[in-house]
């Protein structure tokens, strides 16, 4: 019997807890047999959610947690209090080696200080980061980071673009992905003190394949498969991109819908129109992972439903199955 990937689940985080986030876990453990999902949180509620679903009792299982971290809670004062915590205890199974992964929608700022006070960081690592893969024209792309370092320097940006760059050869399958740097420009001599002093750093690194600048308008090409950035400007553009994307779609649905003619055409173009718009649907892609920990910590939105939960859960699968913190580790480690 193959030995089953363990991921340790914060069924009490996010938006939609625990309703969604137990569907998810269900979704998750009924499309992967290799995988073992423990929903951690508080027991009436987690079990009353269950109840709904037909499931393998051998592959899900709630582990007790009493305390909730809110989103408005200090996150560093909330980590170090809430010792029973849904997120605590989750990262505590991940710290002792009972749980490959963690997976949760809850508080931002407590997971980021969870990751690396009790799961720890990959020795060399100076500051991991958030990665969420996006959509693009070509597939999809790394944004690194999104949102746990706003004050980097250049070296994290040059670990950062080590670390996205082993991710997606390994995770994603790119061979020898195109790495760039966010930038006002495509010219080398642009940007703020920060890219200027980066830009040379990633042009002289042999483990990447640097391709120089990437301007805001270039991402949703794919004209790079590794995006480097600090996390105040990658937040931005994972926002933007986020709320025009949402807005596209739901001005081409009302637009569909304003006459008897557009009707009939939409009826027509549906299949083709449903196929695009699935491309650029971020939560096909999971959550973000926080590379550069000695366990994988994944954060999904706050508002994510059953689908973002499921394929954050999922992803946890091939990330472990690739060894992808060993692989940093090396990475990291050998500089």
């Amino acid at each position: 019997m193959q030995e089953l990937i363990k991921v340790a689940v914060d069924a009490m985080g996010g938006d939609h807890a625990p309703m969604e986030i137990v569907k998810g876990a269900v979704e998750a453990a009924g499309s992967c047999e290799e995988l073992k999902v423990f929903l951690v949180g508080k027991e009436k509620e987690v079990n009353a959610e269950l109840k709904k679903y037909p499931y393998d009792p051998s592959r899900i299982e709630v582990v007790a947690a009493s305390e909730v971290i809110e989103m408005a809670e200090p996150p560093v004062q909330a980590i170090r209090s809430k010792k029973d915590s849904s997120i605590v205890v989750a990262m505590k199974m991940v710290k002792n080696g009972e749980a490959d992964a963690f997976v949760g929608a809850g508080s931002t700022g407590a997971v980021l200080v969870g990751g690396q006070l009790i799961v720890g960081r990959i020795k060399g690592v100076e500051r991991p980061p958030l990665a969420p893969l996006i959509p693009t024209e070509k597939g999809a792309s790394l944004l690194i980071d999104c949102g746990a370092n706003v004050d980097a320097r250049p070296s994290h940006l040059v670990q950062f673009a080590k670390m996205g760059s082993i991710y997606m050869e390994h995770v994603m399958g790119v061979k020898k992905p195109r790495v760039a740097i966010v930038n006002i420009g495509a010219e080398e001599e642009k940007g703020n003190a920060l890219v200027k002093e980066t830009f040379p750093l990633l042009k002289e690194c042999k483990d990447i394949h640097f391709i120089g600048s990437i301007e805001a308008r270039d991402i949703p090409s794919g004209y790079a498969d590794v995006i480097v950035c600090e996390a105040f400007a990658g937040n931005i553009i994972l926002k933007l991109y986020e709320g025009v994307g949402a807005t596209l779609i739901s001005m081409v649905k009302k637009g569909m819908m304003t006459s008897l003619s557009s009707k009939l055409g939409a009826l027509l173009v549906k299949p083709a129109l449903k196929k695009t718009l699935k491309r650029f649907d971020t939560s096909q892609y999971g959550g973000a992972p926080l590379l550069g920990l000695k366990g994988l910590v994944v954060k999904t939105h706050g508002s994510s439903k059953s689908t973002e939960v499921c394929n954050s859960i999922l992803q946890c699968v091939t990330f472990t199955k690739q060894h992808i913190n060993e692989k940093i580790s090396a990475g990291i480690g050998a500089k």
